[in-house]
């Protein structure tokens, strides 16, 4: 007889993959997949960045997307980012509670935001300013927490964006400009949802709209509906006795 699989018989990286939240998740599995098809010269770097010109003129709206998913091809660099991607966004959309509204929410504003100021700093891919952001949110919300930059800085959280910087100006010998946007969108996310609504009543004007609260609500309540019915399913079928063999 089959035997459905239970958490105790997953591979340790498909029991990390699963626990994942839904949008880090995706995100993840998109970037890795984004890079796999660049890799396989199965599409090119200039099919995915970002150009006004091409999205606005010529309709490849993909790009508004894939400007996001591409940091690179398969590399420890690669790795570095994916690493980093996955944990902060997973911190951060944990920490939104169970719905994925708020955290959703959050990458649109900060998608928004990195395209419309990427012209200015002629940035054809946004993935590493949107990592950024999450990073520096993280860590201004987790002012505590202590951290270690390769066994050799102890820091606290908030001085994180800082140190990546740092390492980056010594790494490269340049100025990183997707960092700095990073923060820049970031602060004012941080400000506007967590140090701003205390001192105005509890405004709150960076959170969702009803709408898209309630888009994802409706899912949640449909997914909870079905998981009660395959639960009374089980539990009625358990209590039937299995037909006679003669």
């Amino acid at each position: 007889m089959d035997q459905m699989m239970n958490d105790g018989d997953r591979f340790p990286l498909e029991t990390w993959f699963w626990e994942m939240p839904i949008c880090t998740r995706w995100w993840t599995t998109a970037t890795v997949l984004t890079s796999g098809l660049v890799q396989c010269q199965l599409v090119t770097p200039f099919q995915l960045f970002y150009s006004y010109r091409s999205v606005f003129e010529k309709a490849q709206y993909w790009r508004l997307l894939t400007t996001f998913l591409y940091f690179g091809p398969f590399s420890l660099d690669l790795l570095f980012h994916v690493y980093f991607l996955q944990r902060y966004s997973r911190l951060l959309e944990e920490s939104s509670g169970r719905s994925p509204a708020h955290f959703s929410w959050l990458l649109m504003y900060a998608m928004a935001s990195l395209i419309m100021l990427s012209p200015l700093v002629s940035m054809p891919f946004l993935g590493h300013p949107l990592s950024s952001t999450l990073v520096y949110i993280w860590s201004r919300r987790n002012p505590d927490t202590r951290l270690s930059f390769l066994g050799l800085i102890v820091f606290t959280a908030p001085y994180l964006p800082w140190v990546l910087m740092g390492f980056s100006l010594i790494l490269h010998g340049t100025v990183p400009k997707d960092e700095i946007m990073g923060v820049l969108i970031g602060h004012v996310w941080y400000f506007f949802t967590d140090v701003y609504p205390p001192l105005h009543n509890g405004s709150r004007p960076l959170d969702p709209p009803a709408w898209w609260r309630r888009l994802f609500e409706r899912r949640q309540q449909r997914e909870v509906t079905a998981d009660g019915i395959n639960n009374e399913i089980a539990v009625a079928g358990a209590g039937v006795a299995p037909p006679e063999v003669r």
